[in-house]
């Protein structure tokens, strides 16, 4: 990974972290940096475990978030994400109609893959309350180490979850999820960037690794999430 080209292209949107800000401060200029892209067309991408490749797209509008993936060349579903910082909602579009999606289904897999609903929307990064437990490298880039705790009565895997953002940029460079017995969960690498408009650059590829809690975290099954870069002209909204 060339985490000197990352650091570069990162250094465009991400001025809110220079200040030795406090761990909101932090969290927040992270999550500007996610949740960056605005393109009306989309991004189109795949999600690669094994043999399989399912095909996806994601509209991203601050907050709101749309997203559609096809399985095995099935009929695209599609989804809508409403994310507050004390509520988030999900919606499945079906047949022009939309139907609240059960907060228990957040934690399953995205078309097999090691991608939940509640990954995709990166929940965790509107849970209240982190704390700045100090700096370490991340692959040789110097990063806050920030711990979250889940609020109470909230769905979802995670218990405590592992942010590490670059101290100069503000762009998250790993996460780390955790159960209630402090067992690693799930692992988010950040591997590529790539701009998508004059100034503005988002994720092009990351590593989500699923891990066995109950065996020191060692990984059971990856999944790569990929996206190309951004056509001039595209779709306007969802399948």
């Amino acid at each position: 990974m060339n985490f000197k080209s990352i650091a570069l292209a990162l250094a465009l949107c991400s001025h809110a972290a220079a200040q030795a800000p406090n761990a909101q401060q932090i969290l927040e200029g992270a999550r500007i940096s996610a949740t960056l892209t605005k393109l009306d067309e989309g991004l189109n991408g795949n999600l690669h475990k094994g043999s399989s490749n399912v095909p996806i797209t994601l509209f991203l509008k601050g907050k709101d978030i749309q997203f559609q993936f096809s399985e095995n060349k099935s009929p695209w579903r599609v989804f809508h994400m409403r994310i507050g910082d004390e509520a988030f909602n999900l919606f499945e579009i079906v047949n022009g109609k939309t139907i609240e999606f059960a907060a228990a289904k957040i934690i399953e897999p995205i078309a097999g893959t090691d991608l939940t609903y509640e990954d995709l929307a990166l929940r965790f990064f509107y849970w209240p309350n982190p704390q700045l437990e100090g700096t370490e490298d991340v692959g040789g880039q110097p990063c806050y180490k920030l711990r979250i705790d889940k609020p109470k009565g909230a769905a979802g895997r995670y218990d405590v979850v592992y942010v590490w953002v670059h101290t100069k940029f503000g762009a998250f460079m790993r996460i780390r999820g955790h159960d209630k017995n402090g067992g690693l969960v799930k692992e988010f690498q950040v591997e590529e960037v790539m701009p998508v408009a004059d100034k503005v650059w988002t994720l092009r590829k990351m590593q989500v690794a699923t891990c066995d809690p109950n065996n020191g975290g060692r990984r059971v099954s990856i999944t790569d999430m990929t996206f190309d870069a951004p056509k001039k002209a595209g779709p306007k909204g969802v399948r």
